[in-house]
């Protein structure tokens, strides 16, 4: 938990260094930009870029973020696959059919 918190503090002093660097303006991101970022960044194992998403928005607000991009991501799939969100969604995650 600590270690959670540590990182969340030092993600947030990041932010606020880059923001005086820079000495322009800086165009404000939105929770689903965030989250496409992030996870891209994840999927990518891109630590800056996961961290520099991180920063743009409150952990609530990319977590629920990233929950829609999930949610619409399986639909998706689904709709692709002509699967219900359920079998797409545990096989995702490696599961067997329910």
């Amino acid at each position: 938990m600590w270690g959670r918190v540590r990182k969340s503090g030092a993600r947030f002093l990041r932010s606020l260094r880059a923001e005086a660097d820079t000495g322009k303006d800086r165009r404000t991101h939105n929770l689903f930009e965030a989250a496409a970022v992030y996870v891209s960044a994840c999927a990518e194992d891109d630590q800056d870029q996961i961290d520099e998403a991180a920063g743009w928005v409150s952990p609530e607000a990319l977590s629920f973020g990233v929950s829609e991009l999930a949610c619409r991501a399986v639909i998706a799939l689904a709709r692709e696959r002509d699967e219900s969100p359920q079998t797409v969604a545990r096989s995702l995650l490696g599961l067997p059919a329910a």
